[in-house]
């Protein structure tokens, strides 16, 4: 166990590196963030930063020695960062998980290993298995198998499309083709996972995408109690196989004939948590600093019921409403630029549960 007063090292400095340090805080933590980028969101709100590359390797040993426990706050941090820092100090998750849910062909295999439902799907790597796997699968979204996130590096085909053009578009040397899912809800399922093998979740909710990008996260996802326990018992399984130590979130569809496909994994706190910070005992921010540092999990317990909403780009200038709404939480990631696509923050309208 780390005791309050220990340093917790965090790989990456955007807003969800800012809300664990916040979290971290109010249990006695200091942060320490590790991003290339000066003044990051999560730089903000630590108490020390190290701005360097994540392949100096000298800057890595620094910052190796001047923490107790290493995290990250996204999954395209290079799993090699992450396995210099493990020689040194504890990671969690463990880079392995990392090198696991940053490619989505080997995230896929990892699932179908384990006997995880997903939608079919072929690993692409040449115009000529782009061409085969279209005729096979049909309807399909081409992605990158590395790096993208929020609807980047994504290209939805169909039969006749032409793959020449499409697989010269996406850029890269390797991609997965995905088979559309006729879906009628996407939700997904956030956990943390401690050192000690226990688990505690969140109730499962609903995400809605607007550009490949989340929008709105319904808490609690209206779906049917049964399928509810599904989703909670897939994220466990997933969290259980991948050795977890930390926050899971689980991206999944749930089919019109109800049966329930995983989509992505993401191995720390996720978008659609973050209604947990103003609607439950125990946030899934705190469970990151809670499992990392060896502490019992709090509990999941929600309060109320919630919808968040993200300020994307210019959406920011809804701040001044927010704020004056007697029910809703907002919260601003510190961010300069209103860029399109930017996620500059988010706000949690709470509802007394039903």
């Amino acid at each position: 166990m780390i005791e309050p007063g220990g340093v917790i090292g965090i790989l990456g400095g955007g807003q969800l590196g800012r809300m664990t340090a916040l979290a971290a805080a109010n249990l006695g933590y200091r942060c320490h963030i590790f991003c290339p980028e000066a003044n990051s969101p999560a730089m903000q709100v630590s108490s020390r930063a190290t701005v360097a590359d994540y392949d100096d390797a000298a800057a890595l040993a620094r910052f190796a020695d001047a923490v107790d426990v290493v995290t990250f706050e996204f999954e395209n941090v290079p799993a090699t960062a992450a396995a210099v820092l493990a020689k040194h100090r504890a990671v969690h998750p463990r880079p392995e998980i990392l090198q696991i849910c940053q490619d989505r062909v080997k995230e896929k295999d990892f699932l179908r290993a384990h006997g995880v439902g997903t939608t079919d799907y072929r690993k692409i790597t040449n115009t000529t298995d782009l061409t085969e796997a279209l005729s096979t699968l049909g309807a399909s979204i081409l992605k990158t198998a590395r790096w993208g996130y929020d609807g980047k590096g994504q290209i939805a085909l169909k039969p006749g499309d032409d793959a020449t053009a499409a697989w010269a578009r996406l850029k890269t040397d390797e991609a997965i083709l995905e088979a559309r899912v006729d879906f009628a809800c996407e939700i997904s399922a956030v956990l943390a996972r401690g050192i000690d093998g226990a688990i505690a979740s969140y109730v499962p909710v609903e995400n809605r995408h607007t550009d490949g990008i989340l929008a709105n996260t319904v808490a609690p996802a209206a779906i049917a109690p049964s399928l509810a326990a599904r989703a909670d018992d897939i994220a466990r399984r997933i969290a259980v196989a991948l050795g977890l130590v930390g926050v899971l979130a689980v991206e999944m569809f749930v089919t019109k004939s109800g049966d329930v496909l995983v989509n992505e994994l993401a191995p720390r706190p996720h978008n659609s948590g973050h209604w947990t910070i103003d609607a439950c005992v125990a946030s899934q921010f705190e469970q990151l600093v809670r499992a990392v540092c060896g502490l019992p999990l709090g509990s999941t317990e929600r309060y109320c019921d919630a919808v968040m909403t993200n300020l994307i780009g210019a959406d920011v200038a809804m701040w001044r409403d927010a704020v004056a709404e007697p029910n809703a939480k907002l919260h601003l990631y510190g961010k300069v630029d209103a860029l399109p696509g930017r996620k500059m923050g988010h706000v949690t309208r709470l509802k007394p549960r039903a």
